[in-house]
């Protein structure tokens, strides 16, 4: 699938993160495809998942592009970290790479770009999550082919807050020709449709569609409210 077909394919849609953090009970493989399932079954026009088993498992059971990330470690560069992780996740058979983006070092000493040449001559395409507009534009300049602005709020430096950060996605789309996704703290369906009215291609959401535990865990913390 070339980039310009997987844009057209996600324009103005929902893209739903199909993940879980370590611990967590729904994180298992069978569990995460069903939540894949059930996300194409109520229209979602493609897939984000975590770990090459995961990845594979999800795009032998969807049809529907999967952009596949790696997470290793939780501090610094841990979001496909390397080209090693990125290219794991291409033999996995992700149409699409998730990778960090950001302007920190990366463990093994590479560059962003290196990341990108490798999973294009491999086959795939790459999503940039980034921290802010100097990254996107930097992303973009070295050949991703979507900038997305994952990262947003948890780099230091970038903005705290319990919503999106529309603002970047609004001043990236202005910015660059590529595609950019709006991810990261997008609660609402009011939200994801401000987004795209921000100029966002299409939109991620995660948490607030597949993640039973932090939403019971929203409500528990509402009701103890004085």
């Amino acid at each position: 699938m070339t980039a310009q077909d997987l844009a057209d394919t996600l324009k103005g849609r929902l893209i739903v993160s199909c993940q879980a953090p370590p611990g967590d009970p729904m994180r298992e493989t069978g569990t995460l495809v069903r939540l894949a399932l059930s996300a194409v079954a109520g229209g979602g026009s493609a897939i984000r998942a975590n770990e090459p088993e995961v990845v594979a498992a999800i795009t032998e059971a969807v049809d529907l592009p999967v952009i596949g990330l790696w997470k290793d470690g939780d501090t610094g560069v841990y979001i496909t970290p390397t080209v090693r992780h990125a290219l794991a996740i291409v033999e996995a058979g992700a149409a699409v790479v998730a990778a960090d983006a950001t302007d920190r070092p990366r463990p093994d000493g590479s560059a962003f770009a290196d990341l990108v040449t490798a999973v294009h001559k491999a086959g795939a395409l790459v999503m940039a999550d980034v921290s802010t507009l100097a990254e996107g534009v930097a992303a973009a300049a070295q050949g991703a082919d979507f900038v997305s602005t994952t990262l947003s709020g948890y780099v230091p430096g970038t903005p705290k807050q319990t919503g999106p950060d529309l603002d970047l996605v609004t001043s990236l789309s202005a910015a660059i020709s590529v595609p950019v996704v709006a991810e990261g703290r997008i609660n609402t369906p009011e939200e994801a449709a401000e987004a795209l009215a921000r100029g966002a291609h299409s939109v991620v959401v995660g948490t607030a569609i597949t993640a039973p535990t932090a939403l019971t865990s929203r409500f528990v913390a509402g009701l103890a409210r004085p």
